[in-house]
Order: structure tokens, then C-alpha cells, then sequence
């Protein structure tokens, strides 16, 4: 029976000209990220299910590829039960490891410690254009720094790399839990139903606000308290993200800590007037971001020219206590790099500043001295620094030079048997 060609469903090839980009966008990524103090690291594919299962990965714990025990521990007959039958997973994700990391090496880190992780996770979703059930993630944190000095260095860290991938006018939007936390207090709503009001808010830009109400009122609240809710973000409208966050603030009164507006105005006003790329920093009270881990500011990267966001974050200071026992704070902004690469390809990005590529074709007839001089030569360019491709002459000529020039090669020699030729 013959092997089968394709590869597993959800997962993909990449093809050299793809892969070219993703090694120009993660040397850019890390280069800028570095220049920001944040350091490499990297942490195992296979993690414990106790840990991927510890209700912190929301929706994404229900898509873990799970494995098998193994040896001994793989015992089929008296399995009455899943869990008699896996003990590991596949991460979905790369926050749920960094947080195992740390708790297990947090003595030999410093304080605070800037990390960057790139590396591919898995999710057993249902496949669709642009989304895959194995994909890269590229995440930034901070963990240790209390203080908004995180979200500014993580806003400025990712916007600076954005910027230099050739992406501009997009928008920083900002929110945090505590904010929605009192404007659904403000309303009246009881808060053993804040995560299901926060769900209908989240499909505030599909259904828009009128649908918004008409979920909530079938939901059982009443029409007063649903108005009331709706009318604080009517009320920011075309406002800017300072003016608007300070009508919020004004509306909700003490509903609100005075030092969650303070802080969230900080946020805004450092990376206004700091920032090195061209985007707008905006205030938008519907945010929500799904991860239960979050416990204060959340941040997400908009790119309505492109359909979507691209990117985003925020600060989940509870997270890392439940592997020490005791809180530390915390905050991480991961981009988008799969649906950057997608774009990027999509509106045919060239690599800048790449080597001069050369081909040499050789006749397959050439061979001792001569084909070692031919080498020779290649060699002498290569060490000037261009690319230099040594292959042996196609029948097809005119075909292969195609090819090639598809690949980026704008030069060709040719190295005949007969030097006259």
C-alpha cells in the first residue's frame, strides 16, 4: 500500500519561499525584542495535563492533544477511563509553560525576568483558511513587575516590531477586567453572571449593540439594567482614548478604583509619547479577551485593513501563586506571527537587504579540474556575500531558469563542457 503524500489534517507544509520569510520575521522579532532586554527561552512541546487542565487555558482545554502513557504505566485492560490512559499533552498555548518554568526556576532568574518564547503549539480545532491545528506563537512577559512600567516595555516592545515588519495604522485597543468588572456592577448586574454578560459584550462587532441587548434581556436581565449598561459606551463614542476613559471613570463613580483609570491613563499617555510606529492607541470598553488568567489591564492588536486582529495580551498576576503558592505578578502580549506571515505573503512582501542570488548552471558532461574550478568561483562570490546556487544543467533550460527566477535568482551563468560554447 502506498504512503500517503498529504500531511496530517490541520497540520501543513512550508515551502522554501514561505519559509524564507518566517526566518527573516523571526530574526526581526528577536533581534527587536532583544534590544527591549527580553531573553530566549524555550520550554518542552509535551506538558502535563494536570497543568494544561487547571482551568486557566479557557476554550483551548477542551482542543489538547492528549498522549498516551507509555511502558508500564499503559495498562489497556484495566483502563476503565481517559485518564487511566494519558497523563501528558500537547501545549495549546505558551503561557501555561512559561508560568511552570518560572516557578520551577524562578531562584536562578533575575527580578523582574523579560522573557520572549517562540514556539509551535497545538489545538484540535477545526481546520479553516489561515488557521491550523499546529501553529507558531510568539509571546513577550514580564513577570515580577508590578507596575504599568510592564504594559508600557510590552506595548512599545511589540508595536517597534510590528513596525519594523512593515506594518502601519493599526490600533492598540486597551481595557482592563476591573473596568468591566464595575461597569457591570454599576448596571446591576449580579457577579455570578459577569462571565456570561462578558461573553454577549464580546460579540459586541459582529451583532453590534442592539444585538448585544436583545441577547441580554433574553438572558433574563431587565431592560433598565440592560440600557444602563449600553448607554456607558455609547457614551465614549468618538472619543479619544484618554477623554474616553475619563467619561467611564466620571459615569461609574466609586464603582471604580481611582487608581485602575489612573493607571490605564499612564499606559496610554507613555506610549503615545514614546512610540517608534505609526499606530493609534485606543480605549474600547468592550474588549473583553477570553483567557480566565486575566486579571487587570488586556491590550489586543486591531488591523481592521486586514479583517481582524493580530495580536494581544494583558496582565494575570494570579496565575504564577497557583504553581508557588504565593501571587507574583505577571503580564505577556503575544502577536499574531502565523496571520502576520499570512499577510505578508498575501500582499507579496520582499525580503530587503537580501544577497544577490546567482545561479550557475553546469553542463553535465563538466568534471574534474574544470568542474573544480567552476566551484572555485562560486566559492569567491559566496564569501562576498551573495547566494550563490550550483546545479547541473536541466535539458529544459528556459524551464529551469523559470523556476529559479521564481525562487529569486536574478543572475545566471552558464559553464558549458566546451568552454566556447
Amino acid at each position: 500500500m502506498a504512503l500517503i503524500k498529504k500531511p496530517v489534517t490541520g497540520m501543513k507544509d512550508i515551502l522554501p519561499s514561505e519559509m524564507q520569510l518566517r526566518d527573516y520575521c523571526i530574526g526581526i522579532i528577536k533581534k527587536t525584542y532583544g534590544e527591549f532586554g527580553f531573553n530566549s527561552i524555550e520550554t518542552p512541546c509535551v506538558e502535563s495535563l494536570a497543568n494544561l487542565n487547571s482551568k486557566q487555558g479557557g476554550e483551548n482545554e477542551k482542543l489538547i492533544f492528549k498522549v498516551m502513557k507509555r511502558g508500564e504505566k499503559l495498562n489497556l485492560e484495566t483502563a476503565k477511563e481517559e485518564n487511566d490512559l494519558t497523563d501528558s499533552g500537547l501545549r495549546y498555548d505558551l503561557t501555561v509553560p512559561l508560568v511552570r518554568f518560572y516557578a520551577n526556576h524562578a531562584n536562578e532568574l533575575p527580578a523582574p525576568f523579560k522573557a520572549l518564547q517562540m514556539g509551535n503549539v497545538w489545538r484540535a480545532d477545526r481546520p479553516q483558511k489561515g488557521r491550523y491545528r499546529q501553529f507558531m506563537q510568539c509571546d513577550i512577559d514580564i513577570l515580577g513587575e508590578p507596575s504599568n512600567l510592564a504594559e508600557i516595555e510590552l506595548i512599545l516592545a511589540t508595536t517597534t516590531t510590528l513596525g519594523r515588519l512593515g506594518f502601519k495604522d493599526f490600533k492598540i485597543r486597551i481595557n482592563d477586567r476591573q473596568i468591566l468588572k464595575a461597569m457591570a456592577a454599576y448596571s446591576g448586574f449580579p457577579e455570578e453572571s459577569y462571565d456570561s454578560v462578558f461573553i454577549t459584550l464580546d460579540k459586541m462587532d459582529k451583532i453590534g449593540i442592539d444585538g448585544v441587548s436583545e441577547e441580554l434581556v433574553k438572558m433574563g436581565f431587565s431592560q433598565e439594567q440592560v440600557d444602563k449598561y449600553l448607554d456607558l459606551f455609547k457614551a465614549v463614542e468618538g472619543k479619544g482614548a484618554v477623554e474616553g476613559l475619563s467619561v467611564i471613570a466620571d459615569k461609574l463613580g466609586d464603582f471604580l478604583s481611582k487608581e485602575v483609570a489612573e493607571g490605564l491613563t499612564e499606559i496610554i499617555s507613555s506610549v503615545d509619547g514614546t512610540k517608534a510606529a505609526q499606530f493609534e492607541m485606543e480605549f474600547d470598553p468592550t474588549l473583553v479577551r477570553g483567557m480566565s488568567y486575566y486579571t487587570g489591564t488586556i491590550f489586543e492588536v486591531a488591523m481592521p485593513q486586514y479583517g481582524g486582529s493580530c495580536g494581544g495580551g494583558g496582565r494575570y498576576d494570579k496565575m504564577v501563586g497557583k504553581f508557588l503558592g504565593q501571587d507574583t505578578p505577571a503580564c505577556g502580549f503575544s502577536i499574531g506571527f502565523e496571520r502576520i506571515i499570512m499577510i505578508m505573503m498575501d500582499e507579496g512582501f520582499k525580503i530587503p537587504g537580501e544577497s544577490t542570488k546567482v545561479a550557475y548552471l553546469i553542463e553535465k558532461g563538466i568534471k574534474g579540474d574544470r568542474l573544480a574550478q567552476i566551484i572555485g568561483e562560486a566559492q569567491k562570490e559566496r564569501a562576498e556575500g551573495k547566494q550563490v546556487l550550483v546545479v547541473r544543467m536541466n535539458k529544459n533550460k528556459k524551464f529551469q531558469k523559470q523556476q529559479l527566477s521564481e525562487q529569486g535568482y536574478e543572475e545566471f551563468k552558464d559553464f558549458y563542457e566546451n568552454s566556447l560554447q
